[in-house]
């Protein structure tokens, strides 16, 4: 299973997060990037234009960053911005979010594949009956996750969203069916403790011969 570009703080229904200025590279304002889209080469094409989430303290607040050039450096996506030419530049921006209009019209491309938007909210079903919401998707190298709010509980699940896990996911139908390993939801009982093993018998009942010389012992 796949997710589209991430919806985050931003409003779902018109903006989307596609990416995170993680680090300044080298001295021309290029940065290294954490990518939340599935189409990275599609959506940093030269002249496409971000809005930054940043701080409000930040001069770059309220403003725009439009791509200069989107490269593959080792396997990391690499980015250049325009009036972002020096490493200082750069290092004034790390950490910014970018985030892009989404155009309602669109719909992802994969099969079994939905922007995270479409997935927040949605009832969590095990067995036919509602146990949850999903509050929100992550997103890791290894797979998505789906952060699922039990019913009635102040705590997160992490759902592994794999179709092993979460064989459904029923859009119109405002629902995600889920078939959690046993643990997940809710704690294992604890094992019953191994049974006590017998006392040992004292020598000196079992023993007449030690009992007697114990006897003696005393005696004297």
């Amino acid at each position: 299973m796949a997710t589209g570009d991430v919806a985050g703080a931003q409003p779902a229904n018109t903006q989307l997060r596609v990416g995170r200025l993680v680090k300044a590279h080298g001295l021309k304002g290029a940065f290294k990037l954490e990518l939340y889209t599935d189409d990275p080469d599609g959506r940093f094409v030269a002249g496409s234009s971000f809005t930054l989430q940043v701080p409000e303290s930040s001069p770059w607040h309220g403003r725009e960053l439009t791509v200069r050039e989107f490269r593959w450096m080792n396997s990391h996506p690499v980015v250049f911005f325009e009036g972002v030419d020096d490493r200082t530049s750069a290092e004034a921006l790390v950490k910014a979010i970018l985030w892009i209009d989404q155009d309602t019209e669109a719909a992802p491309t994969e099969e079994d594949a939905w922007y995270d938007h479409q997935l927040v909210g949605l009832d969590v079903v095990r067995d036919g009956a509602v146990i949850g919401r999903v509050a929100r998707v992550d997103h890791f190298p290894a797979q998505d996750l789906l952060i699922v709010r039990p019913s009635g509980e102040d705590r997160e699940v992490l759902v592994p969203f794999v179709s092993a896990i979460v064989p459904e996911v029923d859009i119109a139908g405002g629902r995600v069916v889920v078939t959690p390993p046993a643990g997940l939801f809710e704690d294992l009982p604890a094992e019953a403790d191994d049974e006590p093993e017998p006392a040992d018998v004292d020598s000196a009942e079992s023993d007449p011969a030690a009992s007697e010389a114990d006897s003696d012992t005393r005696e004297d």
